[in-house]
């Protein structure tokens, strides 16, 4: 049973990678390590692994230093190592390489990657393995054997051959005239050719003159300079007219006075690497929706475009698009129907490509096209064949559908010399269309109201804002009542503008939740809450939980499990710490959908609070039916709990269900000692509100805890 072994000081790294290891066979058997001398002392003990897989970053000993004392055991010399790092690390890459690693894992890791990388190491190993079985005991018949010398030497010639063609990889030899001398079995079932049939034929014969030409020219560098050529990707026709890619390397054969006779060609099939390299790549570029290109790409081919109208006299237009009656799709047919409108839309707009013109989507209900060579009449022309395309009704959900179109044109270099302004500008002119009534298209033009504009304008500042960096995170302290002790903290984002304002939640959260821009901002928040929460421990505070508010677009997406999981794996936080937060109406809109998308986060491990409970359509069905661990009480029922009858029955109530249903009960909005007293008098578990502190910088957060320890509420 082939052994893998997973080193990562972090837990939550190791229970999910141990996960994916074993997804591979059914016979797979997988180790974990926190600690590097550990893993290390194991292996010393007779333990020989098939596939390590190791993290770089590690207090005491990265990966490049374990890498090097693992090969100095001689049985784990030719063991598979896979080093985790993050894209930017290439010193530590090279280092590792340094040290002896086989193979890397760009951070965060891709688990089709994973699988694919491991499955092909695991592969080679046992070819490994079975090589040197076969070794061992040709040298035992060997030793027994009373044959003569000659003998001796043809059969162990025999079996040398008939280990090389059981070795899954091209191998072949040619001579100084580029003739083959030699082929492996495997070589000649790829190409559809008998081996011995070969011998004495050329490169260019078997694989075609362009080919061949250029293995000449590799073999020639080698008998002049003497020395291998370093590994090279290829692609090969096999028998069955598939384009398979290999990785090849050459050296040369010597004869016993060290002169060399001929080049060694080996070749290791990596098509399914590529393949997993190329739908990395395209995940990253592509809308999952409508398998449009994303915003990301349109700029990557915008960029291109504005670099080649600089070296010549034309012109490129960027049509953005908004759709005028999506928002009643989704309201009256519901999202499911609104997703398949918008496929549709993509579908009819796609087309447009043939002309060399490209369609993406943006998010949401927003569609550009970037026309190549565009004029203002063919700019006019495309936006009215836009329009008409759109506009054209659609059968959903046995209803026909249809939307108006609003449409911004900016045209560079008059309407921008960049790819941000261009944007901008766009956008200006779609509000500037859709301002006007819809239905229509719009010029950019300088003098456009823009005060007037001020969702254009505030979308734009958002996506500026996200990639400047410009928002970041208070968090407010949650107390226990039973021990008046610091438990946890929500994080609440703030916007810090380039000029120093500071712009409350209500300020953009808002239109952020129309346009899309939540979900990458709440992935934002979702990833800094960890990391800061692990920079809180790296300080030497104790563990906090950390909670986290979710929208309900992140539901929508259903990829809010592997979103989490990401961040989790990412900042090493231990997943127990991570409280998520979501309303009553988040659980109201789709609630299978919902459950199934809650039931996978408890999974990995997180706690599930509802938010504000009270104040929406409390259903106990619900709260019965989702794996929830905590409610929290709305701050409204708390500003008056000491003289509102009302609102001190509904506290108690609440505090009753958490009882009765072993959740616990949360109030938030916590002022005044009364208050405080009053909540604990009843039972409630935790508070948190301005009695115990105001939401603050995580470095103030810090201070508090060394200041006052974990003991925040005064009397306890």
């Amino acid at each position: 049973m082939p052994l893998v072994i997973i080193l990562d000081d972090q837990v939550t790294n190791q229970h999910i990678f141990a996960k994916i290891a074993a997804s591979i066979s059914e016979d797979i058997r997988v180790q974990t390590f926190g600690d590097p001398e550990v893993a290390l002392a194991w292996i010393a003990d007779g333990h020989t692994p098939d596939l390590v897989i190791t993290d770089y970053k590690m207090p005491g000993m990265n990966g490049a230093a374990f890498i090097k004392r693992l090969r100095m055991l001689p049985e784990l010399e030719d063991v598979p190592v896979v080093v985790i790092t993050v894209f930017e690390e290439r010193s530590f890459r090279l280092r590792a390489l340094d040290a002896g690693a086989t193979d890397f894992l760009q951070s965060p890791v891709d688990h089709q990657e994973f699988v694919t990388r491991a499955r092909n190491l695991l592969k080679l190993r046992k070819q490994q393995l079975m090589l040197a079985d076969r070794a061992v005991s040709l040298e035992k018949r060997l030793a027994h054997s009373e044959r003569s010398l000659e003998e001796a030497v043809r059969d162990s010639s025999e079996r040398l051959g008939q280990v090389i063609d059981a070795v899954p990889a091209l191998i072949c030899a040619t001579d100084r005239e580029h003739r083959f001398i030699f082929m492996n079995a495997y070589q000649g079932e790829v190409m559809g050719v008998e081996p011995v049939e070969m011998t004495g034929r050329t490169a260019e014969e078997l694989f075609g003159e362009e080919h061949g030409t250029r293995n000449r020219a590799l073999d020639r560098l080698i008998f002049e300079s003497g020395r291998a050529v370093s590994a090279f990707e290829e692609e090969i026709v096999d028998r069955s007219g598939r384009r398979r890619v290999f990785l090849t390397t050459k050296s040369p054969l010597k004869d016993s006075h060290d002169r060399i006779v001929g080049v060694v060609t080996s070749a290791l099939d990596i098509t399914e690497r590529k393949a997993s390299e190329r739908h990395l790549h395209y995940i990253a570029h592509h809308d999952a929706l409508t398998g449009l290109p994303n915003r990301a790409m349109l700029r990557e081919r915008l960029r291109r475009e504005v670099v080649r109208a600089r070296r010549g006299d034309r012109r490129v237009a960027l049509h953005l698009i908004d759709l005028d009656s999506f928002k009643s799709v989704n309201d009256v047919l519901g999202h499911s129907a609104g997703d398949k409108f918008l496929v549709a839309v993509a579908r009819r707009l796609r087309p447009i490509e043939q002309e060399g013109h490209m369609v993406t989507r943006l998010g949401g209900d927003e569609f550009a096209i970037l026309e190549i060579n565009a004029t203002e009449e063919s700019s006019v022309a495309l936006a009215e064949r836009i329009a008409g395309l759109v506009t054209e009704p659609t059968l959903i959900a046995g209803q026909r559908i249809s939307s108006t179109t609003s449409i911004g044109i900016a045209v560079h270099p008059a309407d921008g010399a960049d790819v941000e302004e261009l944007l901008r500008n766009a956008d200006l002119a779609m509000y500037a269309a859709k301002r006007a009534g819809g239905n229509q298209h719009r010029f950019y033009a300088a003098e456009l109201d823009v005060p007037q504009l001020g969702n254009a304008v505030l979308d734009a500042e958002l996506r500026d804002a996200l990639e400047r960096e410009e928002f970041l995170l208070h968090y407010q302290p949650q107390v226990s009542m039973r021990t008046g002790e610091m438990v946890g903290v929500e994080a609440l984002i703030r916007w810090r503008k380039q000029d120093g304002t500071m712009v409350p939640p209500y300020g953009f959260l808002p239109r952020a939740e129309e346009n899309g821009l939540i979900v990458p901002i709440s992935d934002w928040v979702l990833r800094e809450a960890c990391r800061q929460s692990m920079l809180w421990r790296r300080e030497g505070l104790p563990p906090l939980r950390v909670g986290i508010n979710l929208s309900p677009v992140q539901f929508r997406s259903q990829t809010l499990p592997a979103v989490v999981a990401r961040a989790v794996s990412e900042s090493g936080i231990e997943a127990g710490l991570l409280d998520l937060e979501l309303t009553e109406s988040i659980m109201m809109q789709d609630a299978d959908a919902v459950a199934g998308q809650l039931h996978q986060l408890r999974e990995l491990g997180v706690q599930i609070s509802i938010d504000d409970f009270g104040t929406g359509f409390s259903s106990l069905s619900y709260v019965k039916r989702f794996p929830v661990d905590r409610l929290k009480i709305d701050q409204s029922f708390i500003r008056d709990i000491k003289t509102d009858p009302s609102d001190c029955a509904i506290v108690r109530a609440i505090i009753h269900l958490g009882q009765t249903l072993n959740l616990q009960v949360i109030a938030e909005g916590v002022e005044t000692k009364e208050q405080f007293e009053h909540l604990r008098s009843e039972g409630c578990d935790e508070a948190q509100g301005y009695y115990f502190g105001k939401p603050m910088p995580p470095e103030e957060i810090s201070q508090l805890l060394r200041e006052k320890g974990l003991k925040l509420a005064a009397g306890m």
